[in-house]
């Protein structure tokens, strides 16, 4: 996978840059996809904003003590299962469409999750303080390693960025999960409409993408640090 390609002047890219470059305009497309999804679903309108889709969900599932607060943003909306807490941002908080419906079903999916300790989003939670570790360590590790011909210490840095890649690979079941509630809600609950589980489905399908592309974005990087310090060995 790792073999220099040389063109004029000398100069000399290999495949594995290549495949990172790939894997990062991938994910840039589905950045832009979700978010033009959203805006064309954004003039569908609901009989229910963000927030009264949200809340509707969770008083339907036994969560009345998960609050919901408005933060900044456009598309920022998350739950934080530490303090039971549901963060619609400006774009869905009182957004009477179907776009936004669809987003605050899904964040308040997370919140069903989490009240029935669905185990990917356990595993998820527990990996998150490996990975901020990981994360802030890896990269300095690898390259510190690189520029002193450490290949140990290349290798720390490598299985510490590994985290990364796992942790995206549960959150995969974790996101899928969350938007198949919101959709079976959606479709089966006469409190909506057809066209708020059509919209809403458009704009998850979108967003779903985007954790796949990061995963790419992972797996591409991960091979080439994996390539470097295999190339520093057989040196």
């Amino acid at each position: 996978m790792y073999y220099p390609y040389r063109y004029g002047f000398g100069w000399h890219i290999d495949s594995g840059y290549l495949w990172v470059l790939a894997a990062m305009l991938l994910s840039m497309l589905a950045s832009m996809w979700v978010q033009s999804t959203f805006r064309k679903y954004s003039r569908v309108p609901s009989t229910m904003s963000g927030y009264q889709a949200a809340r509707y969900v969770l008083d339907h599932n036994g969560l009345n003590d998960v609050r919901i607060q408005r933060i900044r943003g456009n598309l920022s909306d998350n739950y934080n299962p530490r303090t039971k807490v549901l963060s619609l941002s400006d774009s869905t908080y009182d957004n009477y469409s179907a776009a936004a419906v669809g987003v605050a079903c899904h964040e308040a999916g997370h919140a069903i999750q989490d009240a029935r300790h669905y185990l990917p989003n356990r595993i998820r939670g527990a990996l998150v303080p490996i990975v901020n570790i990981g994360s802030s360590a890896a990269i300095p590790l690898f390259l510190i390693g690189l520029f002193l011909d450490l290949t140990g210490l290349m290798w720390v840095g490598i299985i510490l960025f590994s985290f990364s890649l796992i942790f995206g690979l549960v959150t995969l079941p974790v996101e899928f999960n969350a938007s198949s509630r919101a959709l079976n809600t959606l479709k089966n609950d006469p409190a909506f409409t057809r066209s708020d589980y059509e919209g809403a489905k458009k704009v998850l399908i979108a967003a779903a993408c985007t954790y796949v592309a990061s995963v790419f974005v992972s797996l591409a990087q991960l091979a080439r640090y994996i390539g470097f310090a295999k190339r520093r060995d057989n040196d």
